[in-house]
């Protein structure tokens, strides 16, 4: 049942009330979004500190043409804090967009070519589940790198939404 304030509003009015709702959840949507992709950066930099997930990247590392020359000069846990350390500066960079629209967009761009770096793996470490029969079954490690695409779509997104706002 609709109220008399509804029935005696006008078309112009009734899109003017569709357009303010998309707006906010606009606004809503790109905050959970830059925020949402500036936690689980930040979590998982702070986890590169611990031997769990040092040895977890191990492999991925290991296995990567691109990278696994990090380890003929950092132990395992060394090069993972220095990931540690970087991830949480890239979460940092991005979150300060409300301050510099510069520095989001550098954390923005970092970020993309982090998720870029890791996506690598899929190539060069095994993702698929032999005992469910390989593709497209995945294993832990093909599950991990996977959600990564996501996360690269966020920050290519907060990517292009802060760079119309930089200053050269």
């Amino acid at each position: 049942m609709t109220s008399t304030m509804e029935r005696n509003r006008t078309p112009g009015a009734t899109s003017a009330v569709t357009v303010d709702r998309s707006n906010a959840v606009q606004v809503a949507a790109a905050y959970l979004l830059r925020y949402g992709l500036v936690l689980v950066i930040a979590w998982i930099g702070v986890m590169k500190f611990t031997a769990y997930e040092a040895a977890g990247i191990q492999p991925l590392v290991a296995n990567s043409p691109l990278m696994s020359w990090v380890y003929a000069i950092f132990s395992e846990r060394a090069f993972s804090a220095l990931l540690g350390v970087v991830e949480i500066a890239i979460a940092v960079m991005i979150a300060l967009r409300p301050v510099s629209a510069k520095v989001s967009a550098i954390g923005s761009g970092l970020a993309v070519a982090m998720f870029l770096t890791t996506l690598s793996f899929i190539l060069s470490t095994p993702g698929w589940e032999p005992s469910l029969g390989g593709f497209p079954a995945l294993s832990l490690v093909g599950g991990f790198l996977l959600k990564d695409i996501v996360l690269l779509g966020a920050a290519v997104w907060s990517l292009g939404e802060a760079l119309p706002f930089v200053r050269s």
